[in-house]
């Protein structure tokens, strides 16, 4: 018996998102990204199926691994075109009371002082429903763009990134104290000025000596996210996630990384219970399971083979277009997604570049389920009794129909086993969630940055010895 599973729909402001090719299918409807009414929609429904939330994910950049060009990624609107997922968070959540909305935001392309803002602002419109996906960002084009010689090494990124979130800490939880905001209209002040602080934040990477512009949203920061697999990335989610996304093919490596990660939590002093791991799927689900299989074997008519590759070549950082379709899959070192490349190469499978291509073509590297509801529903029970997973990120092959069957068929499925909610907590995301306070816990590192005139003074005393032995 299993307790209450957790989904997460798994979407893109894109076209086709993790099946490259299935935009082309009848029954899609992920070309209407750009409008409003297609999210607004989708998460009603979302709603109805009592997800936790709506992860958006997003990428800075194009595929241009794949046979040395972005000219597939393109032709295949692969993950291009995409627009901006924190232009999403309001309108979804005029359109609902209780979902979350997860929003990628790169540490890399993403200024921390102007981010703060932005972030804050989301979680107001939204009265708390807001959580921060954190990414290091792996596209060397994205870099180029923006006027950088190149992707930062893989483990240089986490390094910069442990960083930018020690000033998002001192911004969303330092600058502004609790009580600042006093709205007197007798003594015609709305903030007491003595309770808003400069951060005066002097590191390796970014110096910001001033004050947060916002005022303490509800969450202030934002419940955290992380999709960390890699070394750095793990010892990164363990001290910062509070919900971590990890994408496994099989369930003895998701196995071993749940076991993994919730090691790592407790070592970093936090709670293993309070930290949320979900894997990513596809459900392909109907009424009967010959139905389902149906549905399946049409959506594999639409897959895109080259489409495909782009995006193993664009994670992986090897161009498999310059292979033969039967060559096994072998690890080289890159500056892309180290995970992804340990998880293909040094798996309990051996992949063709062929078999690569078609387990992708639907729902990313995550693996695809298909059957009835009640047949769904046991996958999922035995993937979370077997591995401790704690729920499932959920791609789509078909938008919104995808969701749409999830939401008729599994979800029932699941509520009357008892193995999943049948109605949301109150409050904001985080206290949905956990059903604690709206803030991160004491145990969290944030903790640390909530006295900022403190920090100030332990990182002026800090730095005297070093200012001595250069003047000596």
């Amino acid at each position: 018996m299993t307790g209450q599973i957790r989904f997460n729909a798994f979407d893109m402001n894109c076209v086709g998102h993790q099946s490259p090719g299935l935009w082309a299918h009848p029954d899609d409807r992920s070309w209407t990204y750009k409008d409003l009414e297609y999210w607004q929609a989708l998460a009603r429904t979302l709603e109805r199926g009592v997800f936790d939330g709506i992860f958006i994910a997003d990428v800075i950049g194009y595929y241009d691994v794949y046979k040395g060009s972005n000219y597939h990624a393109i032709h295949q609107a692969a993950q291009i075109p995409v627009n901006d997922p924190l232009q999403l968070a309001a309108p979804i959540a005029l359109a609902t009371e209780h979902l979350g909305i997860g929003i990628t935001a790169s540490t890399s392309f993403e200024h921390p002082y102007t981010f703060a803002r932005r972030l804050a602002t989301a979680d107001h419109h939204s009265k708390g429903r807001v959580g921060w996906n954190i990414v290091t960002s792996y596209l060397e084009s994205g870099a180029k763009n923006i006027g950088q010689a190149g992707l930062k090494r893989h483990d240089n990124r986490y390094e910069i990134a442990s960083e930018y979130v020690e000033v998002l800490y001192k911004l969303l939880e330092g600058s502004w104290e609790e009580g600042a905001v006093v709205r007197d209209r007798d003594r015609r002040m709305f903030t007491d000025p003595r309770k808003v602080h400069e951060i005066g934040h002097k590191g390796k990477y970014f110096d910001v000596p001033g004050y947060q512009l916002s005022e303490p949203s509800p969450q202030r920061t934002p419940v955290l996210y992380q999709a960390g697999a890699s070394g750095p990335g793990k010892a990164f989610a363990a001290s910062h996630a509070e919900c971590i996304f990890v994408a496994a093919p099989t369930k003895s490596v998701l196995q071993g990384y749940v076991a993994d990660i919730r090691e790592r939590i407790v070592a970093a002093g936090r709670d293993p219970k309070k930290v949320f791991i979900y894997t990513l799927i596809t459900i392909i689900t109907d009424e009967t399971e010959a139905k389902a299989q149906a549905k399946l074997e049409d959506y594999k008519k639409y897959v895109s083979y080259d489409g495909s590759l782009v995006f193993m070549s664009g994670w992986s950082g090897i161009d498999f277009g310059q292979y033969p379709p039967t060559d096994v899959v072998e690890r080289i070192e890159t500056n892309a997604i180290h995970s992804f490349v340990e998880h293909i190469a040094g798996g309990d499978k051996f992949w063709t570049i062929d078999e690569l291509a078609k387990f992708g073509g639907i729902g990313g590297m995550g693996p695809v389920f298909v059957g009835s509801g009640e047949q769904i529903a046991d996958i999922l029970q035995e993937w979370v009794a077997e591995t401790g997973v704690d729920g499932f990120n959920i791609a789509y092959a078909v938008t919104p129909g995808s969701f749409e069957d999830v939401v008729e068929h599994v979800v029932p499925q699941l509520q009357k086993r008892g193995a999943y909610p049948t109605a949301y907590r109150a409050g904001t995301l985080r206290e949905k969630l956990f059903g604690n306070g709206p803030y991160l816990p004491a145990t969290h590192p944030a903790n640390a940055y909530r006295d900022i005139e403190a920090v100030k003074r332990r990182e002026a005393a800090a730095l005297t010895p070093q200012l001595k032995t250069i003047g000596a």
